[in-house]
């Protein structure tokens, strides 16, 4: 029977388990704790983004809300006319000068409604203020 010698054993390395590796040159291993605390980082500011945009859009619609009580109280009061300033709104609901958005942008009032079945459209022009855009509010 052969006997085998453990010291003339080949050994096969991979190269990174050799000892001067690029891996543990380079302290990778020690570097995986911050890698996965920038990502909660990155993954929560994300979130924030997000939520602060939905926060937006909630507050426009509150906003939209209030004008749009005093809207139906003037046209209730008036006949059906369409108030030719905000400002004639005051004394109908918590309407204050031009009201505006979440983001700092006027809403648009347009009487009479684009579409016959209404008798005005309101609206928002969204977190990128452009007239029309994708994410405007109505």
């Amino acid at each position: 029977m052969a006997r085998i010698r453990r010291g003339s054993e080949k050994r096969i390395f991979f190269p990174w388990e050799r000892r001067g590796s690029l891996v543990r040159r380079l302290g990778v291993r020690r570097a995986r704790p911050f890698v996965w605390a920038l990502f909660g980082v990155l993954l929560v500011v994300a979130i924030g983004v997000r939520e602060r945009r939905a926060a937006g859009v909630r507050r426009t619609k509150a906003i939209m809300h209030d004008v749009r009580s005093a809207l139906d109280r003037y046209l209730a009061a008036n006949d059906g006319q369409c108030p030719r300033r905000f400002s004639q709104l005051e004394k109908y609901g918590r309407v204050r000068g031009i009201p505006k958005d979440a983001w700092g942008n006027p809403l648009r009032l347009t009487c009479p409604a684009p579409r016959g079945d209404l008798p005005y459209a309101l609206s928002s022009d969204g977190p990128d203020g452009h007239w029309g855009g994708l994410d405007r509010i109505e």
